[in-house]
């Protein structure tokens, strides 16, 4: 796949947050369910992206560096209220494929994005300019809903190192093994589901043969959510029906909240500027580019020769958990400012040199041990001479140039007397 450099270039933005949830944070929701003519009261799950802080969401060296905080972007604190209707014309206006209908959840959802995290809604508006291109290409390209494109603000709060309680991971957050499914690479120093493109990619197949199998949009995002094996239960327990309204209640109780807020994502960002919503600041970054690593390099190596802030540099290249570009098992990409190419290119041999053998000291590939015919020792090489008939202890020590009492020592022998077919131990 082939995505131009301008476009790379502003959309490495946010590339190494961790986002931590306080203990404090809203988990859930309530909402009235009317069925059968009564109404009850249900506790749904938010989506875990509707829980991280703004505070967190701002401390990653990307967000300070391109985020402008002291211009006001004039996000109000009121949010203006509107009636159903009008919430049911706008959902029915906007240019998408996907079923968009509303009901009270939808509502709900609407509700939590455009009051309790409308500071967070300014902040998503901000990152997707640095993203959409990114997803719409790979959507495009698959011949996929452009809506589709939101997926990642339930996900991960537009954040490619977020990280689930279960493991979830990256912007789309793939599991480890739907990731390795996709041909996404996890190990000890790679794992490229927090790589923006790759992870983006990965999604859009992901996608298209979640459509294939189930032909239902609303089902295809439910399982994203929760794994077919659980829409599959569900539709069994529903009587076979596969709608997902109508397998609503047997779905688990995170997912019954999973489609409502991808459809109030959507209407948060068409409509934020009704609801006083503006996107913050954001200074565009500087382009760039890639190069092949065909050693095993360092992020300290690079800023030191290149003069890139290691915090960039991890920022661009977020697949690599452990600082190291592992070029040595096979040719890795990495990205760097547009300016930082020409020095990396011009200075590869002083970069791979510098400092490796402090910063790979762990990377010994042969150790010595004492086992074997031969090994190291303090008084010579080690080797073997099993007794025959016949031998004495004088004639071996004249044969290997060893005095006897050497012989003795080595192998603890009280006096001269041998027996044949033992084995001494002869350091010469």
């Amino acid at each position: 796949m082939h995505i131009k450099n301008t476009l790379i270039g502003t959309s490495l933005f946010l590339c190494s947050l961790w986002i931590s949830l306080p203990s404090n944070a809203q988990e859930s929701v309530d909402v009235i369910i009317n069925e059968n003519g009564t109404e009850r009261t249900e506790t749904i799950d938010l989506p875990i992206s509707m829980t991280y802080p703004l505070d967190s969401l701002l401390n990653d060296w990307k967000a300070k560096t391109y985020i402008d905080l002291g211009k006001d972007c004039s996000t109000s604190t009121i949010n203006p209220q509107f009636s159903d209707s009008v919430y049911i014309d706008r959902l029915s206006r906007m240019p998408v494929i996907m079923e968009m209908p509303y009901n009270d959840i939808v509502r709900k959802f609407i509700d939590t994005y455009t009051g309790r995290l409308r500071n967070q809604v300014s902040f998503m508006l901000s990152a997707c300019n640095f993203y959409m291109p990114i997803f719409e290409e790979a959507l495009d390209a698959y011949n996929l809903p452009l809506e589709l494109k939101y997926l990642p603000i339930i996900e991960s709060a537009l954040n490619p190192s977020a990280v689930s309680r279960a493991g979830a991971t990256g912007l789309w957050q793939f599991m480890l093994s739907t990731g390795k499914l996709y041909g996404l690479e996890s190990n000890s120093l790679v794992d490229e589901r927090r790589d923006p493109i790759k992870a983006t990619w990965a999604a859009a197949r992901y996608l298209k043969d979640m459509y294939d199998i189930y032909k239902d949009w609303n089902l295809v995002i439910a399982a994203y959510n929760c794994g077919p094996g659980n829409i599959n239960k569900a539709i069994r327990r529903a009587d076979g029906k596969t709608d997902y309204w109508a397998i609503y209640n047997y779905l688990p109780r995170e997912t019954r909240g999973y489609v409502p807020a991808f459809i109030a994502a959507n209407y948060v960002m068409t409509y934020y500027c009704k609801h006083n919503i503006c996107p913050m600041e954001t200074n565009i970054p500087q382009s760039t580019d890639t190069v092949q690593v065909n050693r095993n390099l360092h992020f300290e190596q690079i800023a030191d020769i290149c003069h890139v802030p290691i915090e960039e540099i991890k920022s661009l290249n977020p697949q690599y958990k452990r600082n190291i570009v592992p070029g040595d098992s096979k040719p890795r990409t990495l990205r760097l400012p547009t300016e930082a190419i020409s020095a990396f290119l011009d200075n590869q041999d002083t970069i791979y040199a510098h400092r490796s053998a402090e910063l790979f000291k762990n990377r010994r590939t042969v150790a010595s041990i004492n086992s074997g015919s031969k090994a190291a020792h303090s008084n010579g090489e080690l080797t073997y001479y099993r007794i025959r008939k016949g031998d004495t202890l004088g004639g071996i020590a004249r044969k290997f140039g060893v005095s006897v009492r050497q012989l003795r020592n080595w192998n603890g022998l009280r006096n001269n007397k041998i027996r044949a077919g033992r084995r001494l131990k002869i350091y010469k």
